[in-house]
């Protein structure tokens, strides 16, 4: 019974978590929009099922990129407010993680969509 009990706390917490950076990262409700939007879009074209397999799990990398970039810079923070070479260079890092992710989900995101796109001006 307490590991049911502690199994709830968990996903709790985890809830917390997504809460908490949704309402105080602006980056990630922009992802989530933009989420929203393909998902609209890939059910408006009637995209394959695959095909919406890949774009989910595009989205789910970005979101979960700026969320760890989102918890490094919060630890970072908490270890030191002094402007150190060092929390600069893994916040930066971390920053083009995220760049990276959003692009390669851009261009998978045209890739994938361009063809329906096409289709609805032909």
């Amino acid at each position: 019974m307490d590991d049911n009990r502690s199994l709830i706390k968990s996903f709790g917490y985890a809830f917390e978590g997504v809460w908490h950076a949704l309402k105080h990262n602006r980056n990630l409700r922009i992802h989530f929009v933009i989420a929203l939007v393909v998902v609209g879009l890939s059910i408006f074209f009637h995209v394959n099922p695959y095909e919406k397999g890949i774009l989910g799990v595009m989205i789910l990398i970005v979101i979960c990129a700026e969320m760890i970039n989102t918890s490094l810079e919060e630890m970072i923070n908490l270890i030191t407010n002094e402007h150190k070479k060092e929390a600069k260079i893994a916040k930066d890092v971390a920053a083009g993680m995220v760049l990276v992710a959003a692009i390669g989900s851009v261009i998978v995101g045209f890739l994938i969509l361009t063809p329906y796109v096409l289709k609805l001006f032909k």
